[in-house]
């Protein structure tokens, strides 16, 4: 593509990105569950993160997150659909469900690489970092949900065993 015109540059690169986010969304779905374990090195917590409090002080998430599309996940998964009475299966779900987010648009980033590859550098340099843009406030908005989930899990599990134990204690 080096000699061909910057709007054909622009319209094969955008082509090729939305086959590309296609592709991956697509592969996300086929994936193996195994990979989107949370507690995989890949989804875990960075020091820097301090389990999600930087994502709401230094990118003021809380202000932006809600506004951006969502998707719904796979088998019609949404945080939409909340239940009123959260069970660990449901966060363990969510939380995965985050992961699999997560995964998605990290793949989705890949097509940066392919942006440089096939392009004159600075188009490709351009188109490579809108494709960043584009992903990485979802991959932040995901690491920052599953941090929040993984707090009221762990909330819930703590309640389940002061009841066990208080139940216990009753009929002793």
């Amino acid at each position: 593509m080096r000699g061909a015109s910057i709007w054909t540059i622009l319209l094969v690169n955008i082509i090729l990105a939305v086959i590309w986010h296609f592709l991956m969304f697509f592969a996300c779905l086929k994936v193996k569950l195994s990979r989107f374990d949370p507690n995989l090195r890949f989804y875990q917590a960075k020091p820097w993160e301090k389990n999600g409090r930087w994502y709401s002080k230094f990118l003021k998430i809380n202000i932006w997150k809600d506004h951006l599309p969502q998707h719904t996940g796979k088998d019609g998964f949404t945080k939409e659909h909340m239940e009123s009475h959260i069970t660990l299966s449901y966060l363990d779900r969510f939380i995965m469900e985050t992961c699999r987010g997560e995964w998605d648009h990290w793949m989705c980033c890949l097509y940066a690489i392919i942006s440089l590859i096939i392009n004159p550098f600075w188009i490709g340099l351009i188109l490579g970092i809108l494709v960043l843009l584009g992903n990485l406030p979802f991959i932040a908005i995901q690491r920052y949900n599953r941090f929040r989930l993984q707090t009221l899990r762990k909330r819930l599990l703590r309640e389940q065993a002061r009841m066990a134990s208080s139940s216990d204690g009753v009929l002793a």
